[in-house]
């Protein structure tokens, strides 16, 4: 079975050199090792940046579209059910990391426990994810600075913004590193404090000392919100219109949240850290999330005129509901605080993607899934081909310079929501898979090291879910029609499909009977003696041990 950096743990896919000659079994071609990557990152670093990996413009930006159309109920209840499913699908990626923690990660495993075919698709389609994203975070970008000025032409700020990533990046993994980690340690704090001053807000503390409460849950519109109002006389239908666009809003923010069980694949003990990492993921939801959106329903109604909103906000509307939220209540400076902030968050975010799509290109690369010529490094352990393509692939931020950054970023929701779903259904599926190999087997699942909850109805419920948000998230498209909207929205879909179809007829591989699943342990097992010889971060800082432990 051949090692897919693009699937591995950060630290070990990204920072290490692949030293022996891999053989792709499906191939059958034999691939020399590849230049080194430089391994610089350190444990507090990979855990930052699986941390901050889930955090990015979907939560802070893409939660004021979700208001404006689901109202302050529906955008709680968007939250609270997409984060039910991301906690089902990381669950279920956790078992079968715990039991098999070598670094192969999900493509590694659909290969492995269900098709070949299946395990390539996901991990081009996990590729074209971060050739994508690093584009929607600096478009992002881009909004938070015009709501300061719009004197400065965007395609400006736009090359700005790509010239800082690309210097960064070239820089080398350990700058990158200790950067993220520091910028990681912003989100979290910033989080925590957003949810602490949405809620002192509505008790009172603010300069007009007004006691909101559950107000705007109530007036204008009530606790949920109206959507496609020209198109439907139903007061209900629009409501629930709203609601069901909103889960897609919902989904954009949760992905990424992947990579939490990606570095779970390697860790040190997984019989014992993999539930504690299914804990901090169901903590990281809770509150992180359904706690931040639950303090911007609070604060801000959902009429705002404000609101950013993907479909056709003004140029230098607020980017985030929560500047609306400081706006509204009266405090003054602490807006632009607010929105430097998003600024940092939607940087980082990008800095992030191009890093982990350069590495990721660079793994597929090696392996043989990808051009040779993308897994040439540089004297300082840069993959500087792989990261020229990714850095191409930001230039479609400059979309926004003939279309309106609101419509930029309704493209890139619609884009990255289905890839991530792709994600998740894969593993879901995958998992499923794994399970009827082990009862086949005679393995039972309370004999594993980490069983997850709720199985197997949970993965089923969740695949089907998370199938039908896909399938029917493009349903505005259509009121009115928008062929760009339609193209972005199902495009992921139609790549996946081609991908695994012509690798199925290039290669003719078939399912894996469960009877034929290979459910050896040894790789796993090596993998899990190698960690648990990683030492530990005694003496670290306090904030470094509380991160570790986040």
């Amino acid at each position: 079975m051949p090692i897919l950096a693009s699937d591995q743990k950060l630290e070990e896919a990204y920072d290490v050199h692949i030293t022996d000659d891999r053989q792709d079994s499906a191939h059958g071609n034999e691939f020399p090792a590849s230049e080194p990557l430089h391994r610089a990152l350190s444990a507090r670093h990979t855990s930052m940046l699986a941390l901050g990996g889930t955090i990015g413009t979907g939560l802070i930006i893409g939660s004021g579209t979700g208001l404006v159309r689901g109202g302050p109920l529906g955008l709680v209840l968007s939250f609270a059910i997409v984060g039910a499913i991301c906690f089902a699908s990381m669950a279920a990626l956790c078992e079968m990391a715990a039991y098999l923690p070598h670094s192969t990660g999900f493509p590694g495993y659909a290969r492995r426990f269900v098709d070949p075919a299946l395990g390539f698709a996901l991990g081009w389609n996990y590729a074209f994810k971060y050739l994508i994203a690093p584009a929607s975070n600096l478009n992002a970008a881009c909004i938070a600075m015009q709501y300061w000025t719009l004197a400065v032409p965007i395609a400006g700020w736009d090359a700005l913004y790509i010239m800082i990533v690309l210097c960064i990046t070239l820089m080398g993994v350990r700058v990158f590193g200790e950067l993220e980690f520091w910028l990681g340690s912003l989100k979290v704090l910033s989080l925590v404090a957003f949810i602490l001053l949405g809620i002192i807000v509505d008790l009172g503390g603010n300069p007009q000392h007004d006691r909101i409460g559950f107000r705007y849950w109530r007036a204008p519109n009530g606790p949920m919100g109206t959507y496609l109002t020209k198109y439907t006389d139903n007061a209900s239908l629009s409501a629930f219109l709203g609601f069901w666009s909103t889960l897609t809003t919902a989904l954009y923010a949760y992905i990424g949240s992947e990579l939490v069980g990606v570095t779970v694949g390697e860790t040190r003990d997984p019989r014992r850290n993999v539930p504690r990492a299914i804990k901090r993921t169901f903590f990281r939801i809770a509150v992180f999330y359904v706690g931040n959106v639950f303090a911007i329903s609070l604060i801000v109604p959902s009429t705002s005129h404000e609101l950013f909103v993907a479909n056709g906000s003004p140029a230098g509307a607020a980017a985030s509901p929560f500047v609306v939220g400081v706006q509204l209540a009266g405090i003054r400076i602490l807006n632009s605080v607010i929105n430097a902030i998003v600024l940092v968050f939607t940087l980082s975010a990008a800095n992030a993607d191009v890093y982990i799509g350069s590495r990721t290109l660079y793994g597929m690369a090696v392996q043989g899934d990808a051009p040779r010529v993308l897994a040439r490094v540089d004297r300082r352990g840069v993959p500087w081909t792989a990261l020229l393509v990714v850095i191409a692939f930001t230039c479609l931020t400059f979309t926004n310079v003939s279309t309106s950054s609101a419509k930029v970023f309704a493209y890139f929701v619609n884009l990255l929501s289905a890839f991530g779903a792709i994600t998740w259904m894969c593993i879901l599926y995958t998992h499923i898979a794994f399970m009827r190999a082990c009862h086949v087997q005679g393995i039972s699942r309370a004999s594993l090291p980490y069983a997850a909850p709720g199985q197997p109805y949970a993965s089923w419920i969740a695949l089907g879910a998370t199938a039908v948000i896909t399938v029917f998230k493009g349903f505005d498209t259509f009121l009115p029609w928008s062929p760009a909207l339609f193209v972005t929205a199902y495009l992921p879909v139609a790549l996946f499909l081609v991908l695994w179809a012509g690798y199925k007829i290039r290669f003719r591989s078939f399912v894996i009977p469960p009877e034929r699943v290979d459910l050896a342990e040894k790789q796993g097992m090596a993998a899990e003696e190698r960690n648990d010889k990683e030492p530990e971060l005694a003496g670290s800082s306090w904030w470094r041990r509380f991160v570790d432990r986040l």
